[in-house]
């Protein structure tokens, strides 16, 4: 779960100076009663965080759907019951939070079972193109993928960007010396960069930008080098919820999508006060 110090933050930003509103309107001591459901169908995440952030304020919380679990338009997700300022500080931020995470987890859900529909041995990530990570990362294993790396200091991904100063064997050899325990893993954009990066000890190689015809090519040279079983082989860019399943088609371990996080559309969520406790 995200931390509680983390969500915080994001009281801190929505109400740097308190409520003024529910402090002009509403007596100190009115107690409240309200219900959190769902406006859509889907799978819902950032209820744990929720749950967090009203119970820090003395909001009392019961759960009614799980994170993770497939909801549909008009299901309670959570019940809540305490003071009412307290309960409509949090109410924007705890379904903002629940609204992103589940939008996320939705789609991941959706894509997930498209791709293992046609090819069971195939995982679905996510990438770094986001700023919400600790949100984003938990909503894409909550929807059931993989979230990729976290950050810059998790696993060694040579891009492009490094190889325009350094040439593709020798960036492997020296990521190969500096860790034993990092996963070295490299973006290429052609078959004999991809054979390359096989022959030079790259623990994954992405095919990045590649059509599905050329990825085939691809791995067809990786088998005749008896490589391909010495890589795990990641595809990205180009790919959408339209053209995925072509490529989940093939002999590869990984498609990521940023898309996953930088295009989410929010899951729809609303509190409804549901009179005085």
């Amino acid at each position: 779960m995200v931390s509680l110090d983390y969500l915080l933050r994001f009281i801190q930003e929505d109400a740097p100076f308190g409520d003024v509103t529910s402090e002009a309107v509403i007596p100190e001591d009115v107690k409240a009663k309200a219900v959190i459901i769902a406006k859509a169908d889907g799978v819902i995440a950032g209820v744990e965080e929720a749950k967090v952030l009203f119970e820090h304020f003395g909001v009392a919380v019961e759960v009614k759907k799980r994170d993770g679990k497939e909801v549909r338009k008009g299901d309670v997700i959570l019940e809540l019951e305490g003071n009412a300022r307290s309960l409509l500080l949090v109410e924007r931020t705890a379904l903002n939070v629940m609204g992103r995470m589940s939008g996320i987890a939705t789609e991941v859900r959706r894509l997930t079972e498209k791709v293992r529909a046609v090819n069971p041995n195939v995982r679905v990530a996510g990438t770094r193109k986001t700023l919400l990570k600790p949100l984003d990362k938990r909503a894409l294993l909550i929807g059931g993928s993989e979230p990729h790396r976290f950050s810059l200091s998790d696993a060694i991904l040579i891009k492009d960007n490094h190889l325009a100063l350094v040439p593709l064997e020798e960036a492997i050899r020296r990521a190969k010396a500096f860790s034993v325990y990092k996963v070295i893993e490299v973006e290429v954009e052609s078959l004999d960069d991809a054979v390359k990066a096989a022959k030079a000890g790259a623990d994954v190689v992405m095919l990045d930008n590649m059509t599905p015809g050329e990825i085939a090519e691809t791995l067809e040279a990786l088998k005749r080098e008896g490589l391909r079983d010495r890589v795990k082989i990641e595809v990205s860019g180009g790919i959408t919820p339209k053209n995925i399943e072509e490529y989940a088609k093939l002999d590869i371990d990984v498609i990521s999508l940023g898309y996953l996080t930088h295009s989410v559309k929010n899951f729809d969520v609303s509190l409804e006060v549901i009179g005085r406790a």
